[in-house]
């Protein structure tokens, strides 16, 4: 977890300290809740149509069906082969990075 030092003007500190009790949480988990939703509103959603929603229903039944099939280490190489490569994030923890970096080697 990181740490974090914010100047407030004291209105705002009152605010917040206001808030947090009529929540019954402390003032950090009122902000990091706050933040939370606040940055949650960054991502943008694509709505899609029924027919591309019925298309990929298609491919997940259709790759589930296969690997069914198949013993698991045979699967698993299916999976790992059929999936969309995308760029990782850039802030990934250094965790995600090393597990990424042993799911790209294993591919």
């Amino acid at each position: 977890m990181s740490r974090m030092t914010v100047r407030l003007p004291a209105s705002l500190h009152q605010q917040l300290n206001q808030l947090a009790q009529e929540e019954g949480v402390s003032m950090n988990q009122y902000i990091v809740y706050a933040l939370t939703r606040q940055a949650g509103m960054l991502y943008d959603l694509i709505p899609t149509t029924a027919a591309e929603r019925q298309a990929e229903h298609q491919r997940w039944s259709e790759l589930r069906n296969r690997l069914d099939a198949l013993p698991t280490t045979a699967a698993v190489h299916i999976a790992l082969e059929s999936r969309e490569m995308v760029e990782p994030e850039p802030d990934l923890s250094p965790a995600a990075r090393t597990l990424n970096r042993r799911i790209e080697r294993k591919a």
